[in-house]
């Protein structure tokens, strides 16, 4: 292990032993009564800003983490101390091979915003273009990779402290830095705001900001200032004359389409990264987005469909296609799992249904059934989340279902054509010919089976054989239990009788029936909690 290296590793160790999460590292250490959700954000915080991006996607990931600690980490999204401007302009300088005084008429030394990878200050360009610019922290990258190495050998030491958990931590890890290494890199951000605008270009209601190509690279983004204000900048919105049920249903139809139609979507629209300018609903920051493959974005399509409908054969199929099997999947327990959903949800009024709710049990259902949800899905799930809550905030009487089954339905609304081509329907026709044509000789071949008497019906039951060993071993502990009460009702009865011999006046076939059951029933009882069902 190299010094940095070593020298990281003694760090976060002790900054973890210090709150509470000592255990985490090292197996010998019991676990703490201070590890609270509070106590990990401060120990991120501390670590600095690796830590707090992990932070920051851990608090998303209900899968990997409690629903008290994720609350607890969503916190650091605006918790994160500011570089100085100096070390901020170093890097522009680095990048650009000239100065910030050579470009920009005047920059803010404070930033508008500060992250965990970069912060944004906004200014003003020579030609008079008012821009934010986004810069990124000195060697961000190589410290997250360092610490992320160093993360993945502390979860190989200490796997058994992460027994349990459906997705491998070192899986998580990865899966972390691979979406860090995307965030890391603007020119894809760039291509990200280039892309939506392309994709969102007729709708009237939405809108994207330009980019400054050529003071744009992979540690540097340059865009225009959308001088706006927040989307739930409720006395703006009043003040203005905007129609805040409208402006809701606006941005859910937008998100709507983002995901149903386009298959890429603003992973992190917070009231932060929405703004309201001319009457229109301006996206920024577009580090975080998410893409449906087509395979993926029929299946969800499909999914919504089967919700409005009921059909909980094919929202199975939905979970079973999309999903990862991390285990034995009972199909059985997974259609009573989605039935009970369904019946809970779809028979209470939508003004009574929190979405994120209802996504948590979808991720809990496919948990519980050992399917692990694509990661595309995880993003799309803490983007509804986030959107509900500013939908909350605008129009609180609305519910983002109200908008997307019926965007599906009318999107669908002739989806069964739809999915059929001409050559799948031609062939789907002969299928059912074919099949029409044998059935009434297979009804004449059933009426003679059952007539001569060859007719059978085939039961299965699954692990039958283990079903019938479980009633043999209770009904033999019932038996064995009888035999012990009667061997103690028998002796109580020769005692009682004093039939001899005896001993000091006491039934000695009386006692030694006494100690005999005794002996039995304290086997029965060592038996049956050896087993493990005493409950």
């Amino acid at each position: 292990m190299r010094k940095e290296t070593l020298k990281r590793f003694r760090e976060i160790v002790k900054v973890f032993a210090y709150y509470g999460f000592g255990y985490l590292i090292n197996t010998t250490v019991k676990p703490s009564a201070n590890k609270s959700p509070e106590n990990l954000r401060k120990a991120f915080v501390e670590l600095g800003p690796t830590f707090i991006k992990i932070g920051q996607i851990l608090s998303t990931r209900t899968d990997l983490l409690d629903e008290e600690y994720t609350k607890e980490l969503a916190k650091l999204q605006d918790d994160v101390p500011w570089e100085a401007f100096s070390v901020i302009a170093k890097v522009f300088q680095e990048e650009f091979n000239m100065n910030i005084d050579d470009v920009f008429l005047y920059l803010e030394s404070v930033p508008l915003a500060s992250a965990s990878v970069a912060q944004v200050h906004k200014g003003v360009m020579k030609d008079g273009r008012e821009v934010v610019i986004k810069i990124q922290r000195p060697n961000i990258r190589e410290k997250m990779e360092l610490d992320i190495s160093i993360l993945k050998r502390i979860v190989k030491l200490t796997k058994t402290r992460f027994n349990g958990m459906l997705m491998d931590p070192v899986e998580a890890l990865q899966e972390i830095m691979d979406a860090t290494s995307k965030e890391l890199d603007f020119e894809r951000e760039r291509d990200n705001i280039s892309r939506f605008k392309s994709l969102n270009k007729s709708v009237k209601c939405i809108a994207v900001p330009y980019v400054v190509e050529e003071f744009t690279s992979t540690r540097v983004l340059t865009m225009e200032n959308i001088q706006g204000f927040k989307i739930n900048d409720i006395y703006n919105i009043m003040k203005e004359g905007y129609d805040r049920t409208d402006i809701a249903k606006k941005l859910a139809l937008s998100y709507c389409k983002q995901i149903f139609d386009d298959g890429f979507f603003h992973g992190d629209p917070h009231p932060g990264n929405l703004l309201i300018r001319d009457g229109k609903i301006c996206f920024i920051d577009f580090g975080l987005m998410g893409e449906l493959s087509e395979s993926i974005k029929e299946s969800l399509n499909d999914a919504m469909m089967a919700i409005a409908l009921k059909d909980i054969d094919k929202v199975m199929d939905f979970l079973m296609e999309v999903g990862v099997k991390k285990g034995r999947v009972d199909r059985t327990v997974l259609y009573d799992d989605i039935e009970y959903l369904l019946t809970n949800y779809l028979s209470t009024s939508l003004k009574n249904i929190r979405i994120s709710t209802l996504l948590r049990e979808v991720f809990d259902i496919a948990e519980r059934n050992n399917i692990q949800l694509p990661t595309e899905l995880i993003i799309l799930v803490r983007g509804m989340v986030i959107l509900e809550g500013v939908i909350a905030e605008i129009a609180p009487d609305m519910n983002i279902l109200d908008v997307a089954i019926p965007f599906v339905k009318s999107k669908n609304k002739y989806f069964i054509l739809n999915k059929l081509k001409s050559d799948e329907l031609a062939l789907k026709t002969y299928t059912i010919l074919r099949d029409s044509i044998k059935i009434p000789s297979k009804i004449v071949e059933l009426s003679d089976s059952v007539i001569q008497g060859r007719a059978r019906v085939n039961l299965q039951i699954p692990d039958l054989e283990k079903t019938v060993d479980h009633l043999n071993k209770m009904i033999n502990r019932v038996v064995f239990g009888l035999i012990v009460a009667g061997m103690i009702i028998g002796s109580s009865i020769i005692t009682g009788s004093n039939v001899g011999p005896k001993v000091r006046d006491i039934s000695v076939i009386g006692i030694t029936g006494y100690f005999a059951s005794g002996i039995f029933a304290l086997w029965l009882l060592i038996s049956i909690i050896r087993s493990g069902n005493l409950k």
